[in-house]
This record gives C-alpha cells, sequence and structure tokens, in this order.
C-alpha cells in the first residue's frame, strides 16, 4: 500500500510503475483513476481550488481505505496520491490505483478506493469563484455511491 498527500504534482505513470514494482507477484491488470481541477463548479466558472488537510490523521484514513479495499477484493497493491494546496484549473488532485491479478478486482476497487475518498476522507476543499472563496459542502450522490459498497 502506497500513500502520500503532497503538495508537488506527481507523474501518474511513474508513480503506476512504483506501485507494479511494490508488487509481490506481477499483475495482471492495473486500475487507474486521475481527478482533475474543473473549470466550473454548480455552473459557475471556477478560478482555483484549495485543498487542505489534517496531517498525520490524512495519511491514516487513507492508509485505512487501502486496507478495506484489500480485505475487499484480491489485490496485490493499492495507491493513493492526494494533493493539498492551492491548485489551478486543469491541476491534478489524485491519483488512485489497485494491482490485482484479474481486472474485474483492479477495476471494482479502484471505485471503491474513490467512492471512500469523496466521503471518508479529512480533505477540506474551498473553490474559488469570482474572486470569492467557497467551502465545498458533501454531495448526496456521493454518499450515496458510498452505500453501494456497504451491501
Amino acid at each position: 500500500m502506497i500513500v502520500k498527500v503532497q503538495e508537488k504534482d506527481f507523474i501518474a505513470q511513474d508513480e503506476i510503475q512504483k506501485l507494479k514494482n511494490n508488487c509481490i507477484e506481477t499483475p495482471g491488470a492495473i486500475n487507474s483513476f486521475v481527478g482533475y481541477v474543473r473549470n466550473f463548479s454548480n455552473n459557475k466558472k471556477l478560478t482555483s481550488l484549495t485543498i487542505e488537510h489534517y496531517s498525520g490523521m490524512t495519511e491514516k484514513m487513507l492508509l485505512e481505505i487501502s486496507k478495506k479495499a484489500s480485505k475487499k477484493w484480491p489485490l496485490l497493491g493499492t495507491l493513493i496520491i492526494h494533493r493539498y494546496g492551492k491548485l489551478n484549473i486543469g491541476d491534478q488532485i489524485v491519483l488512485a490505483a489497485s494491482a490485482s491479478l484479474h481486472r474485474n478486482a483492479a477495476f471494482e476497487s479502484t471505485q471503491f478506493i474513490m467512492d471512500y475518498l469523496k466521503t471518508q476522507a479529512p480533505f477540506w476543499k474551498s473553490e474559488k469563484i469570482n474572486n470569492q472563496n467557497k467551502w465545498v459542502l458533501s454531495r448526496k450522490e456521493d454518499e450515496q455511491e458510498l452505500n453501494k459498497w456497504e451491501n
């Protein structure tokens, strides 16, 4: 399990290669998701996004999310990188990846990780719209996505 919370950008392919190299067996599949800063939020033009987190607590929660995924699917490894600080339009925010012998476990576990990141990880986001900062509130849709994993 690789977990990084960092201000600096990352090169997704390099990080995925590190995940592959970290696996005990050669994965048959690695699925990855990269999230970016959008240019619109709720039909309003976004200027930037600022992400804050609680150091120590955040890394611990990301490890817990990885452990949950590894208990639910036969994974060879997981990777979560989440950035913080001021991010501009088009910047990478998050990279989540799962390695497995088979593709379905990799696909499903990566979605599981992202659903848990969106709802359970201690990050706080502030959007800058028209020179005003507005805190991003949790979305009911994200909670509904999380609920599908509880069954």
